[in-house]
């Protein structure tokens, strides 16, 4: 995690609390503004000599940031967390409740914590408070019955920073051969529980003090020759296994599982005669090794190809006579789904096109928010016309790149659109997008999403269930008559590609893409950083088997504008 990220979820935290207990609107605003700037910052915010030139960050904000800089900490920060319960922060992570309301439930319910808040349910506390009826407490309660489920589990976008960071550093040290993160994260599982590292070293002393000396090591947990456990400021636990070189494809294997996938390769070695074990592939009748030093290695030595981890999940990927020609980063050419400052974003069109030049796109797609979504500055139809113009004339201008100018389009309810038709004939490429009323039963949202597909005017659905990975478990459609009508109808369905988000699913994709629906893969691009999420879409989608042949976003530029033009 960067200083700045560091830094701007700092503010943030302040900026809740503070609401939390009841602080007046200004100081809380000023907090938020902050860990915006910081947000929004390019630059790394410790090469700054005037912090204060940064618009946003007044004198107090500024010597805060400075303090942070200089000692690692912020003391006022460290006073502010201590002037709460600490569990406070954790109700805050119930859907539904705010800082006002959970400020509510401290002061007026004596709920400190998760465990207090049920107490509070089950003993009538919540009930007696205003607007709190028999719904909104049932909403809690399902709300924390999900959090429960997902406890202990961080985000892939999380996670994957953090492991990138620290293998960059390990793999400095001297002595070090082979180094990679393992497990779940290496097969790009949308949550992880812990990192898991493995390394080969002639020096392992070496490593194993760099592993543990590490400035964000909260506590060692355990610190051996071979094997190493720490958890880090932010709470997860890394464990760092070191072992021998020549058998780092074999245990690199082992460790990236999944158990599943590691028992039927081991079942298959089994069936052949020999043996597998994180050292090794050996023959069972003498011992003798076969084959270690690399994963091609072991997996050709049973007679298999080379499994991309992602596809580690004993879902079939063993009845593979190839390796399966995934889907990359390399194949994308366009990106079709993205904000400005018209709506939520913070790139205007211009700077949003440069962004898509930079990645060597052929299209970028501007999809602001339509008008029901007013917290998010959507358009009403007066402003899209002319935001429709505005795209037109950039497009005009900037060579290298062709701007689409589109709309994210809600979708009701009910399944109609937010715009009326003769509006949406307007626009060269349509995403619509469920954003409210994300609990119907799954009939309504069957139907609902089945009116949009049909429509002849949408291209995409975007995040066709609304989830929010570890929060919000969203919609609930039946699939299958989905992906039939996306088929029939020729519309695509979007994997967003936000690591919150990461919709539709793993499991979701590889439905679509067997049942011959196509797939865009989309940043939902806010900042010019949102990009670098596309790595969290691709994982995903390649967990879904999806090749460059199901995505839209694959197409060359004439085959897309064409698809773009089917209905017209």
């Amino acid at each position: 995690m960067s200083t700045n990220t560091e830094l701007a979820n700092m503010f943030q935290t302040m900026a809740t609390v503070l609401e939390i207990s009841g602080a007046n609107g200004f100081k809380v605003n000023a907090n938020v503004k902050v860990a915006r700037a910081l947000e929004d910052l390019v630059e790394d915010v410790g090469t700054i000599d005037d912090i204060t030139s940064i618009q946003g960050v007044g004198k107090s904000s500024a010597a805060k940031i400075k303090e942070y800089l200089e000692t690692g900490a912020i003391s006022s920060y460290n006073e502010l967390l201590a002037s709460i319960p600490p569990g406070l922060l954790d109700v805050m992570k119930v859907q539904g409740l705010g800082p006002k309301t959970v400020g509510k439930l401290w002061k007026e319910a004596n709920v400190v914590d998760i465990a207090s808040l049920q107490e509070a349910i089950q003993d009538g506390r919540l009930e007696s408070l205003p607007r709190m009826g028999k719904k909104t407490i049932q909403n809690i309660t399902e709300s924390i019955a999900f959090l429960a489920t997902s406890a202990n589990r961080s985000r892939i976008g999380v996670a994957m920073p953090i492991a990138e960071t620290l293998v960059s550093q390990l793999q400095q040290c001297d002595g070090v051969s082979n180094i990679s993160f393992a497990g779940s994260l290496r097969r790009g599982k949308e949550t992880i529980g812990d990192i898991d590292i493995l390394a080969s070293t002639s020096e392992p002393a070496v490593l194993i003090d760099a592993f543990c000396d590490d400035t964000k090591v909260e506590k060692i947990l355990a610190r051996g020759d071979t094997k190493c456990s720490v958890r880090i400021q932010a709470g997860m636990q890394i464990d760092l296994r070191i072992v021998d070189q020549n058998a780092f494809g074999a245990a690199l294997l082992y460790f990236t599982g999944s158990k599943e996938h590691n028992i039927i390769l081991r079942e298959r070695a089994i069936a052949k005669g020999k043996k597998l074990n994180e050292y090794g592939l050996f023959d069972a009748s003498s011992n003798s090794l076969l084959a270690c030093s690399t994963e091609d290695e072991v997996y050709a030595a049973l007679e298999t190809p080379w499994i991309p981890p992602e596809l580690r999940e004993d879902r079939g990927e063993l009845g593979c006579t190839a390796t399966p020609a995934l889907i990359t980063s390399k194949d994308i050419k366009c990106d079709l789904h993205c904000h400005t400052t018209a709506s939520d974003g913070h790139m205007s069109i211009q700077e949003l096109a440069q962004q898509a030049i930079d990645r060597g796109f052929h299209t970028i797609a501007v999809t602001d928010h339509s008008q029901s979504q007013g917290q998010a500055n959507g358009l009403k139809p007066d402003r899209l016309l002319k935001h429709i113009e505005a795209v037109h004339e950039v497009n005009e201008q900037m060579e290298g790149i062709t701007i689409l100018a589109g709309s994210e389009v809600d979708i009701l309810p009910d399944g109609t659109l937010d715009y009326d038709d003769d509006l949406l004939s307007k626009l060269d490429i349509v995403v619509a997008s469920p954003h409210a009323a994300l609990s119907q039963s799954s009939e309504d949202a069957t139907k609902r999403l089945l009116k949009a597909i049909e429509h002849p005017r949408v291209d995409i659905i975007g995040h066709p269930t609304g989830r929010i990975i570890n929060k919000r478990k969203g919609l609930e459609p039946y699939l299958p008559t989905l992906i039939q009508a996306a088929k029939e109808h020729d519309t695509a369905l979007e994997l967003n590609a936000n690591s919150y988000r990461l919709d539709l699913r793993d499991i979701q994709v590889r439905a679509a893409c067997e049942g011959g629906a196509r797939i865009a893969i989309n940043t939902d691009a806010h900042r010019p950083e949102d990009f670098n999420q596309l790595k969290y879409g691709i994982l995903t989608a390649r967990r879904g088997w999806a090749m460059p042949e199901n995505c839209i976003n694959c197409l060359e530029h004439d085959k897309l504008h064409a698809w773009l033009r089917r209905n017209c």
